[in-house]
């Protein structure tokens, strides 16, 4: 029997974020999708911050992060092109169990379409995402950073590297005090609202007006 489903009004997450539906999403062209009939010819998807959200299960400095060196390493790579999900290798400093470098790296790859050795190893000899995301264990990132990925274009071997460095976003102090009581089971409900508030301001700001250092960009020369 065929079912069909409408979706109503109501059929959305409501976030309670208003600023995530602001974000600039990442476009890309995925020859795969293109391939398998999801989307016509050299048709972009749009990779919203809502649906990273909701790929990772919330929002945080991790989170935004890898969503903003996505972005930032993906528009030096391909300037005014439209970058090409499955396209493009991605290699962090680290192991996956270094800092966040396990969840950023989720993130990356649902962005990138990269993945390490769990990944699609491709049709007919093409559209291989397989091991298109790696780790360096014996090269961890300088002090003070806590990601850092280099990004390369397979088509040209043009590279960049982006520092992440989410120390540099100031955290309201309240935070502290507001976390113990969760933690503890002693928050109220305005509590809880007010840590949740001020935990999504840093990420507002690493998505929006990131502070100089947060992110360095490091492009090779060629």
């Amino acid at each position: 029997m065929k079912h069909n489903i409408m979706l109503q009004k109501e059929d959305k997450t409501i976030f309670q974020q208003n600023f995530f539906a602001e974000i600039e999403p990442i476009k890309l062209i995925d020859p795969l999708a293109e391939t398998l009939g999801v989307v016509a010819a050299n048709n972009e998807i749009y990779y919203y911050y809502q649906e990273i959200v909701k790929f990772a299960g919330h929002s945080c400095l991790a989170v935004s992060g890898a969503f903003m060196m996505c972005k930032i390493a993906l528009k030096k790579l391909y300037k005014n092109e439209t970058p090409i999900r499955g396209e493009i290798r991605v290699n962090f400093k680290g192991d996956e169990e270094l800092n966040v470098n396990g969840p950023i790296s989720q993130v990356v790859s649902f962005i990138t379409g990269a993945a390490p050795n769990t990944g699609f190893k491709g049709l007919g000899g093409k559209f291989s995402r397989y091991k298109l995301l790696s780790f360096s264990k014996n090269d961890k990132p300088q002090e003070g950073i806590t990601a850092e990925i280099d990004f390369e274009r397979i088509d040209n071997g043009k590279k960049v590297s982006i520092a992440y460095r989410p120390n540099l976003v100031k955290k309201d102090p309240l935070m502290g005090k507001l976390l113990e009581l969760i933690l503890r089971g002693k928050a109220s409900t305005e509590e809880k609202i007010m840590f949740g508030n001020l935990w999504q301001s840093g990420v507002k700001e690493v998505l929006t007006n990131a502070p100089d250092g947060v992110f360095v960009v490091n492009e090779e020369k060629k």
